[in-house]
């Protein structure tokens, strides 16, 4: 389809210049904002720290990128969670960066050797893979790496571990009777443990302490926000959603962008991936037939838009279940033996009424878009969104043939509580006594499984008991510790190349990727919900 891009039309100098049609009030929420995926798309923002920076780098940072068709989602709703993890991440991670600063001034010797315990074990869990927040999903097959990838990881958490035992040996005996701990493991890093006082190894023992009590709370914090504000109940309740109140002016205007485009006929596409936010293509097809006239009457003018008011109603019948109505049989049965008896035998099909068929044909939707390519505009403000102006892309584009832009009949069904959808592109074309039929399936995977399990991992959390949440915390304080310095760092990133983009006022484009595409399932992870599992 690069090839026959569309351009928007620039307006001629004589004429005056289009007047686009106001977007549609920011509280216009979409008709999927409740629905499962979504759900659970907010959810992965909690759960997995790669998927939210994935997702702001797509809707927030780049706001000049165009959002890709949002197909049984909302991804303004998705974006709204992503922005208060990040910002309820900053603020632990704020605390803790504030802890490894008490700790390089106080405790020193020891500061270096908790530092090395620290890099291994984080080291080690980016290793093992999967995803890094405060939960992790314990199915099997959840982390999804090699053989040698856990071997490493395995060697790595071993090494820290030694380090992290000889720190401890190193710190308990001097702070409670004031003379250097002796033991074997002291010779792992001699030179480090060195030189330190008995308040040096005090704080030692106290700062990793106050960590630990600062990573369990931030687990409780984010345990809280996913059995409340994400419980199915409370999530389908919109206006309660604190996340929507985030009164950001960045955030709103955003937002009002995103609810603009996501569902809209009129989809500005990338030379690259045209049919982003469908998912995966599957067996992508062209049918040509030759048109030959009908003998024995006057030839009726054959245009795209008359096969396609044709086609319409052939699909819309999908929706009508075959359930409907009653079978009667009658017959004759007859015993061959002794006797035999004839009669007529009528049976009444014990089927359910059309309304309670669970057939997802019944919930399938048709309509009709106008692809077109980002080119010539200077903000996505611009863009022609409105009714009318949808009716005249439709109208100029049914016939054009994809030179300037490519219209298609799109066909959708949503399963697995919009988890799943299946779309297909339909593309007719008339020429010289030929109809040209395009046909482009594509399917949107389900959504990863650690992310199902948002659910089952909270209520977890909320059954277990005291002592096991402290140990929890306890053996994931090296490696939260670790991470809240690389959070940090990313998040000074996050905050230049946001600013740095407005300040270079980029010329808008097409979307880069879709924001479910990064949460889909590891093996279809290419173009469905943000799977970097995308976005």
């Amino acid at each position: 389809m690069g090839d026959h891009s569309a351009h928007l039309p620039r307006p001629r100098p004589d004429s005056s210049p289009v007047v686009p049609s106001p977007p549609p009030a920011a509280d216009d929420a979409s008709p999927y904002a409740t629905s499962e995926a979504t759900r659970l798309l907010c959810a992965g923002a909690y759960l997995d720290d790669d998927f939210r920076d994935a997702v702001l780098d797509e809707l927030y940072v780049h706001e000049e990128r165009a959002v890709a068709p949002s197909l049984g989602i909302d991804a303004a709703r998705v974006l709204a969670h992503a922005l208060r993890a990040r910002r309820l991440e900053a603020c632990w991670t704020a605390l803790l960066v504030s802890l490894w600063v008490l700790d390089f001034l106080l405790a020193q010797g020891f500061f270096y050797l908790f530092l090395l315990s620290c890099a291994l074990l984080l080291l080690a869990a980016w290793a093992r893979g999967g995803a890094m927040g405060p939960f992790r999903a314990d199915y099997p097959g959840a982390d999804g790496v090699t053989v040698t990838r856990r071997r490493a990881a395995a060697v790595l958490r071993v090494l820290g571990c030694l380090v992290l035992l000889s720190y401890a040996v190193s710190a308990v005996p001097q702070a409670f009777t004031g003379e250097p701990g002796t033991s074997g493991l002291q010779d792992f890093a001699p030179d480090l443990a060195a030189g330190s006082d008995t308040s040096a190894a005090w704080f030692a023992l106290v700062i990793p302490a106050v960590m630990a009590t600062a990573v369990a709370l931030h687990r409780e914090h984010v345990a809280r926000v996913l059995a409340t504000d994400l419980e199915p109940e409370t999530f389908a309740d919109l206006a309660a959603d604190p996340a929507e109140r985030f009164e950001g002016g960045r955030f709103q205007r955003v937002r009002a962008l995103i609810r603009r485009e996501q569902h809209s006929p009129v989809i500005l596409y990338h030379d690259r991936h045209p049919f982003l936010g469908a998912g995966i293509a599957h067996d992508t097809w062209t049918l040509a037939v030759e048109l030959r006239p009908r003998e024995g009457g006057d030839p009726a003018p054959l245009d795209n838009r008359v096969i396609l008011e044709r086609i319409r109603p052939l699909v819309e019948k999908l929706r009508t279940s075959s359930t409907q109505g009653t079978a009667s049989v009658q017959g004759t049965i007859s015993v061959q033996g002794a006797a035999s008896v004839q009669g007529a035998a009528s049976v009444q099909g014990a089927v359910r009424p059309a309304a309670a068929s669970r057939d997802r044909l019944r919930g399938l939707e048709l309509d009709e878009c106008v692809f077109l390519k980002v080119t010539g505009l200077r903000s996505r403000s611009f863009v022609p969104y409105g009714e009318a102006d949808f009716a005249r892309e439709r109208t100029e584009a049914v016939e054009e043939g994809g030179e300037i832009r490519r219209h298609f009949l799109r066909i959708r069904v949503g399963a697995w509580r919009e988890e799943v959808v299946t779309t297909v592109f339909v593309r007719v074309h008339t020429q010289g006594g030929m109809l040209m039929l395009e046909f482009a399936p594509h399917v949107l995977r389900p959504i990863r499984p650690d992310f199902r399990a948002v659910d089952r991992l909270s209520d977890s959390h909320r059954r277990g008991g005291l002592p096991g949440k402290a140990v929890w915390a306890l053996g994931r304080t090296p490696t939260a510790a670790g991470r809240a310095v690389i959070h940090a760092f990313r998040s000074a990133a996050f905050v230049w190349r946001m600013y740095a983009g407005v300040m270079r006022r980029p010329s808008p484009t097409g979307p880069g990727s879709r924001c479910g595409s990064w949460a889909a399932t590891p093996a279809h992870r290419s173009s469905r919900r943000w799977t970097s599992a995308a976005i």
